[in-house]
């Protein structure tokens, strides 16, 4: 996995056109403060073919998340939003009450 650093998030999210449209595969919770997600999306870095990402989120200091059953009811439509503020990571799933706050986000690109 590698770090997605803040400085990096504005292309981050442009490459993968803000998940919009992405489908939502799985959540794997791995302890009480760390969660991986595993999206399928759109990579403008290889000519838009779809592929999965895994985001690592670690150190949460809060989340809303969903049973994995309920995941693919979510609205893709809109995509995500990542910022940064102060030492934290914000993620949240626009149309929907799926959000985690963080310290760190790490990533991983996969196979479709």
């Amino acid at each position: 996995m590698k770090p997605l650093h803040p400085n990096d998030l504005k292309s981050f999210l442009n490459r993968f056109d803000d998940f919009k449209g992405s489908e939502f595969r799985h959540l794997e919770i791995l302890s009480p403060t760390s969660f991986i997600i595993t999206l399928a999306t759109q990579d403008s870095a290889r000519g838009y073919d779809w592929i999965s990402v895994d985001l690592e989120f670690s150190d949460a200091n809060a989340a809303n998340l969903l049973d994995n059953s309920k995941l693919t009811l979510i609205d893709m439509t809109d995509g995500v939003e990542i910022s940064h503020h102060g030492t934290n990571f914000a993620f949240s799933i626009l149309k929907s009450t799926f959000f985690i706050e963080c310290v760190y986000i790490k990533y991983q690109e996969g196979a479709f």
